[in-house]
C-alpha cells in the first residue's frame, strides 16, 4: 500500500499510530473495521428511512429508536473513518484542533447515547406499569424535549475538557498510540496542570456508571416488580418480550466500554493493542448490532423493513 505520509510543518500536529505492535496487520484489521462500520451505517440509515416514511411508526418508542440510530451513526463516524485512513493510507497526522474536535464529538455522542438508553428504560417502565397513561405521559413532543435535555447535558459535561486542553502546552512527543484522540491519551501529552482533566474524567465515569446505569436498573427493577404482580402468564410473557430488546441494546452498549475501563484500571499486564481494540469495539459493535436487534425483536418494525426491501 502506498504511503501518503508527510512530515508535519508545525508543532500543532499529533500523530495517531493506529494499533502499535500490529502495524503489519493494519490492512487485515481494516477488513472487520470497515465491514462492521458499513453494516452499522446501512442498518441505522434503514431504520431512519423506514420510520420516517411510515406514519404508523411515528410513536415515542420509534422516535427513541431513531435517536439511538443517529447517535450510533455519529459515534462511529467520529472515529472509524480516521482509523481506516491510518490502516489503508498511513495518514497518521491530525491537527491539535482536529484532535480535540474529534474527542469532543465522540464523547458528546457517547454520553447522549447513554441518556437515550435511560429514556428508553423510562419509556418501558411507563408502558408496562402505567399503560393507561402512556399516551399522555410520553408524547412525541416530550420525547423530543428529553432528547434535547440529553444533548444539552452531554455538551455541557464534555465541552470544558477540550476547551481547557486547547490552552495546555504539549510536550515534544506528539505521538498518540491509538486509532483516535482518546481523552486520557491526549492528557498524558500535556506538560501543564492536568488536575481538572483527571477530575473531569472521574466525574464523567460517575455520571454514566453512578447515575445512568442505576436509573436504568431502577426502571427495570420496578418493571419486574410490576410484572410479578400480574397473575396472567400471557401478560408476563408479553411484558418480558417488550423489555428484551432494550435489555440487549443496553448490554451491547455498556459492556464494551465497561470492560475496556476495567482492563485499563486492573489489566496492567494486558498488551496495549488489546486495550486499543477493546476501545474501538465500543464504536463498532453497538452501531452494528442495535439495528439487527430491533429488526429481529420488533415485529412491527421488521414487517415495515421487509416491505420496503421487497419494493426495491
Amino acid at each position: 500500500m502506498a504511503s501518503f505520509n508527510h512530515t508535519p510543518s508545525d508543532a500543532s500536529t499529533f500523530i495517531l499510530m493506529g494499533i502499535p505492535g500490529l502495524e503489519t496487520a493494519h490492512i487485515m484489521i481494516s477488513i472487520p473495521f470497515s465491514t462492521f462500520y458499513i453494516i452499522g451505517l446501512l442498518g441505522n440509515f434503514t431504520i431512519l428511512f423506514v420510520v420516517g416514511k411510515e406514519q404508523t411508526l411515528h410513536k415515542p418508542m420509534y422516535l427513541l429508536i431513531c435517536m439511538l440510530a443517529l447517535t450510533d451513526i455519529s459515534r462511529s463516524t467520529s472515529t472509524v473513518p480516521k482509523a481506516l485512513c491510518i490502516f489503508w493510507f498511513n495518514l497518521k497526522y491530525i491537527t491539535v484542533n482536529g484532535c480535540l474536535t474529534q474527542m469532543f464529538f465522540h464523547h458528546v455522542f457517547s454520553l447522549m447515547h447513554s441518556s437515550i438508553l435511560v429514556t428508553m428504560a423510562f419509556d418501558r417502565y411507563v408502558a408496562i406499569c402505567n399503560p393507561l397513561r402512556y399516551a399522555t405521559i410520553l408524547t412525541n413532543a416530550r420525547i423530543a424535549k428529553l432528547g434535547l435535555v440529553g444533548l444539552t447535558r452531554a455538551v455541557l459535561f464534555i465541552l470544558p475538557a477540550p476547551l481547557l486542553l486547547s490552552r495546555q502546552p504539549f510536550c515534544a512527543n506528539h505521538v498518540i498510540p491509538h486509532t483516535y484522540c482518546e481523552h486520557i491519551a491526549v492528557v498524558k501529552m500535556s506538560c501543564g496542570d492536568i488536575t481538572f482533566n483527571g477530575t473531569w474524567n472521574f466525574v464523567l465515569v460517575f455520571v454514566i456508571i453512578g447515575l445512568d446505569l442505576p436509573l436504568i436498573a431502577l426502571s427495570y427493577g420496578l418493571i419486574i416488580r410490576a410484572v410479578f404482580r400480574i397473575s396472567s402468564k400471557e401478560a408476563h410473557q408479553k411484558a418480558f418480550n417488550t423489555c428484551t430488546t432494550h435489555s440487549w441494546v443496553i448490554l451491547t452498549s455498556y459492556t464494551p466500554p465497561l470492560f475496556s475501563n476495567l482492563t485499563h484500571q486492573f489489566g496492567q499486564g494486558i498488551a496495549p493493542h488489546v486495550h486499543i481494540i477493546l476501545a474501538n469495539l465500543y464504536f463498532l459493535i453497538p452501531p452494528m448490532l442495535n439495528p439487527i436487534i430491533y429488526g429481529v425483536k420488533n415485529k412491527e418494525l421488521c414487517d415495515k423493513v421487509v416491505k420496503y426491501i421487497y419494493r426495491m
